[in-house]
């Protein structure tokens, strides 16, 4: 597709699972620190695997911040992926800690209320039809999710605007959010088989 995609490496996240994932699209990927890369990559992904609290300090760490919210608000393809989406939010609640997110969604990224603890393997989703990440979905297919957390009130993304993909573990939760420019991915897309896939093509298919 020609699209130039940067990976951004801030210290966290499956980055070259990732990055091998997006280039299967087609995408011309690099996987770096450099903030201005990131600032004009045609689209850029946020990974993130691991504890809320210690990613946002990568993404200080490299002031990252400012160049995702200046993406955002431009127009500019975001994608955030697991801890990388929880981030986005206003905040996120670990061991009983607040840590101050990137506030790019609304809301709280909390521990889910299920009897297992963390919701591991394979899941299907709930795709609303005015999804442009997920079309395409025959509807039954299973995506892969590591993950104790996650942003689960539902109401404030529909008050804002977004477009929500929901899954269960017990409870309803978050799976992927549309807001804009700003695109985001509980689940790992690039350990989910061709669902997975098909939402990254999806996702660099739409970038400018």
């Amino acid at each position: 597709m020609g699209k130039n995609v940067v990976i951004l490496d801030y210290g966290s996240g499956n980055l070259r699972s990732a990055e091998r994932a997006v280039a299967r699209t087609g995408a011309d990927v690099t996987v770096t620190s450099d903030l201005a890369a990131a600032a004009e990559a045609d689209g850029l992904v946020v990974p993130g695997v691991g504890a809320y609290a210690a990613c946002m300090a990568g993404i200080e760490a490299l002031n990252a911040g400012p160049v995702i919210a200046e993406r955002v608000a431009a127009g500019r393809p975001v994608l955030g992926i697991c801890v990388g989406m929880q981030i986005l939010f206003d905040s996120g609640v670990e061991h009983g800690v607040e840590s101050k997110g990137l506030g790019l969604l609304p809301g709280s990224v909390t521990k889910l209320s299920a009897e297992r603890i963390p919701h591991m393997g394979w899941n299907t989703v709930e795709v609303p039809r005015d999804s442009r990440l997920l079309a395409g979905l025959a509807g039954d297919e299973r995506f892969y999710f590591v993950h104790s957390y996650a942003a689960q009130d539902l109401d404030l993304l529909a008050e804002a605007g977004a477009t929500v993909t929901t899954a269960s573990h017990d409870l309803p939760f978050v799976a992927v959010v549309e807001a804009g420019a700003l695109s985001a991915a509980q689940f790992h897309p690039e350990k989910s088989s061709d669902a997975g896939y098909l939402l990254l093509r999806n996702w660099v298919a739409g970038l400018g």
